[in-house]
């Protein structure tokens, strides 16, 4: 294929909650090669995609409101019930742009805050513009830290979920760029095995940074919710090659905490964010 659409929801955001994590380690390790040439193909501009999700019931429930005030949500966060709709993501565009120019060429980066101090290089990575050319609803800039760089320790702040499994109180620490232990209050054997989905898995891929301040609440779905204004998130597992990351892996695992409430990203000793606005 050289396009791929994708409008997706579904009846049931939880349906693989009791299935064995053995057995989705094993589907993870089974598909490696399909999404390595995914990332591979995107990345290298020889595959297009676009992806979004339906506003369904089984969404509103997760994100608990009504169908009605979840529709409003959904083409609020996208624009989409707006007249201007591609001049506001222009405008986001560029709004990124000047954070991505400033990012370029800086090298440390420690993340401080509620339940997070982690520090890791970006040395001689890229940071992407996310601004509506290619996730509906978009707004970050993200980058794949340098992989052996990250150090430290995270609490996230909101549930993790991932192929529809939720994790809560999942708190990692790293050395020289490995979680070296791993542990949730909620499904933690899920957590453990897909941290052992391949050697990858265990690394960070990502550092993304939300700017889409209509999302102003969790709604257990990561395409939304990674992009809400005032959060960053990590994710465990593939990274990104055209943000120059070389981390490999079957997972790609986005990982949301809070940065409203004094939260801090300072840049080669430079405050660069701080409950969750941006200080340049």
């Amino acid at each position: 294929m050289d396009v791929d659409i994708r409008l997706t929801c579904s009846s049931n955001q939880l349906r693989h909650t009791n299935i064995d994590p053995v057995k989705h380690k094993l589907v993870r390790q089974a598909s490696s090669e399909i999404i390595e040439r995914l990332f591979t193909r995107a990345a290298a501009g020889d595959l297009r995609w676009v992806a979004t999700r339906y506003p369904c019931q089984s969404s509103a429930q997760a994100a608990e409101m009504s169908l009605p005030e979840y529709q409003d949500f959904f083409y609020g966060a996208t624009y989409a019930n707006s007249n201007d709709a591609i001049e506001k993501w222009t405008d986001l565009g560029k709004e990124q742009e000047g954070l991505v120019a400033w990012l370029n060429g800086k090298e440390h980066v420690h993340l401080e805050g509620d339940g997070i101090d982690l520090t890791m290089s970006i040395k001689d990575r890229t940071f992407i513009n996310c601004c509506g050319l290619v996730n509906m609803p978009d707004g970050e800039i993200f980058t794949g830290p340098v992989e052996e760089t990250v150090e430290g320790k995270v609490k996230f702040s909101y549930p993790c979920i991932y192929a529809s499994v939720e994790v809560d109180g999942v708190e990692l620490v790293f050395e020289k760029g490995k979680v070296v232990k791993a542990s949730a209050d909620k499904n933690e054997e899920y957590l453990l095995e897909t941290i052992d989905t391949d050697a990858g898995a265990s690394f960070i891929g990502e550092l993304g940074i939300g700017t889409n301040y209509q999302i102003d609440k969790f709604t257990r779905n990561m395409l939304f919710d990674e992009k809400i204004g005032g959060t960053i998130h990590l994710a465990l597992g593939r990274g990104y090659p055209e943000s120059g990351s070389k981390n490999l892996s079957a997972i790609h695992w986005d990982l949301l905490t809070d940065m409203k409430d004094g939260g801090k990203i300072t840049i080669d000793g430079e405050l660069f964010y701080e409950s969750g606005q941006f200080k340049i």
